[in-house]
């Protein structure tokens, strides 16, 4: 009874791993084809009751959602979280950098503070709200850190950011050699050190999302201490592409701030 026990057990887990593979390999599909879209399309997606048309009543001006791509990526790859979030109700912009991501993160995150400067100028809103995938979190975090974000910045979810680092960036090395990102991305680097040294300021609503089959950004190296840290069943693309996510993100935006919800730290930490 024992061993037929066992073989069941390797049998279902052989089977989840074999289901989330796929899963995985069809969120992989999707991303690669909204990657292959690179940087057409600069209108932001507003939201449907916004979209179609003027609101006679007055409102207020809602927080603008501003994504930010990650590594080696274009901004085509956001194109169905901004739709996601749009329908959902939110005003979403994306950042492009260029043709492809792969600059000096310090420099990436420059380029984030003067948009969000005239996002702020041409709206009159008094803050954004940041969504940065992979190394585009590192971007915003950078940015709220030691450029000043504090400042324009209501809430920060950084999804799939490698904060600890993450040895996947030894690939950046050999498929893009001159990305001085690659360095910066691996563990212990002068960038995540300096970084790691700076604490997070007051005011500014930090949550981490990370993907429990992600192997580019393991879970464990996406947390942050003293924020939440969220864990969900996914892999690194499907983090831009599952309806799930998506979900979760647009709540995290509707909660008011500061957020109602205690920070609570569940993710396991590297030792």
């Amino acid at each position: 009874m024992g061993l037929f026990d066992g073989l069941r057990t390797r049998v279902l887990a052989f089977t989840r791993e074999l289901t989330d593979s796929v899963v995985d390999s069809g969120h992989s599909a999707v991303y690669l084809r909204q990657l292959i879209r690179g940087n057409r399309g600069d209108r932001a997606h507003a939201a449907p009751d916004l979209a179609g048309g003027a609101d006679p009543a007055p409102r207020a001006p809602e927080t603008p959602v501003l994504l930010i791509h990650g590594y080696l990526a274009t901004k085509g790859s956001l194109h169905l979280l901004e739709q996601q979030l749009a329908r959902r109700g939110h005003i979403v912009m994306s950042f492009r950098f260029g043709p492809i991501n792969l600059g000096d993160i310090r420099d990436s995150a420059g380029l984030v503070a003067r948009k969000v400067e005239s996002i702020i100028a041409q709206t009159g809103v008094e803050h954004v709200d940041i969504v940065g995938h992979s190394m585009g979190g590192l971007v915003g975090l950078y940015y709220v850190k030691r450029l000043g974000g504090r400042h324009r910045v209501r809430r920060l979810v950084l999804m799939g950011t490698p904060t600890r680092g993450t040895w996947s960036a030894l690939l950046g090395l050999v498929t893009a050699p001159l990305g001085l990102a690659s360095l910066q991305l691996l563990p212990g680097s002068p960038f995540l050190q300096e970084l790691a040294e700076t604490p997070l300021p007051k005011g500014v609503d930090v949550v981490t999302i990370g993907a429990t089959r992600d192997w580019l950004a393991p879970v464990a190296r996406t947390a942050l201490e003293g924020v939440r840290n969220i864990a969900l069943p996914t892999g690194h693309s499907g983090l831009l592409v599952d309806e799930e996510v998506a979900d979760t993100v647009a709540r995290l935006l509707r909660e008011p701030f500061p957020a109602a919800e205690a920070h609570v730290d569940d993710t396991p930490h590297p030792t």
